[in-house]
């Protein structure tokens, strides 16, 4: 483990957990499985897909630059310690962490986090669908209730007027 990048992936964070460890090592099992390096320095040509929104995701970006912002970090929440990672090449992988070996404080945890082999953490499966198309940009239209400005894929049509997903009355009929 690069105890340099560590301690700036803590920094970025504000404090060292559990958490963080797991997407700093779900980082070094993907780039190990994958062969290359996830911090490529152009936008997109890495996508990581969380299954969570914990501490994990501040250690993805700082290590592999992808952030929600440029469309390259995405979260398909499951609930579940799990990344995928693609490689706009063709390469991916999807890393899953394993289950605890046993009763532990959060501090032995984190220990057993930071000095097991990468192996022995996580598990390393395909990913069960296809690397997620590039970030596309959309017209915005003011919600004709609020008159805020909405991307036009967020807005729908109730009563022939355009409305936003908070103005619009839900429709779910019990499920």
């Amino acid at each position: 483990m690069n105890q340099e990048k560590w301690e700036k992936a803590v920094a970025f964070h504000g404090h060292s957990c559990p958490g963080l460890a797991i997407g700093f090592r779900a980082v070094e099992a993907a780039e190990k499985a994958l062969g290359v390096s996830l911090f490529q320095g152009t936008d997109e040509e890495v996508v990581c897909v969380a299954e969570n929104e914990a501490c994990g995701i501040d250690a993805i970006m700082y290590l592999t630059d992808c952030t929600p912002g440029k469309g390259n970090f995405l979260f398909r929440l499951r609930g579940k310690q799990a990344f995928s990672f693609f490689i706009r090449d063709g390469k991916s992988v999807r890393v899953v962490l394993k289950p605890k070996s046993g009763e532990m404080t959060r501090e032995e945890w984190q220990e057993e986090l930071l000095t097991k082999p990468v192996g022995e953490l996580f598990e390393v499966k395909k990913p069960h669908y296809e690397v997620p198309e590039r970030a596309r940009i959309f017209e915005n239209q003011l919600c004709a209730t609020c008159g805020e400005s909405t991307m036009e894929l967020m807005l729908r049509i109730e009563e022939g007027k355009t409305l936003c997903l908070d103005c619009v009355k839900s429709y779910d009929r019990g499920f």
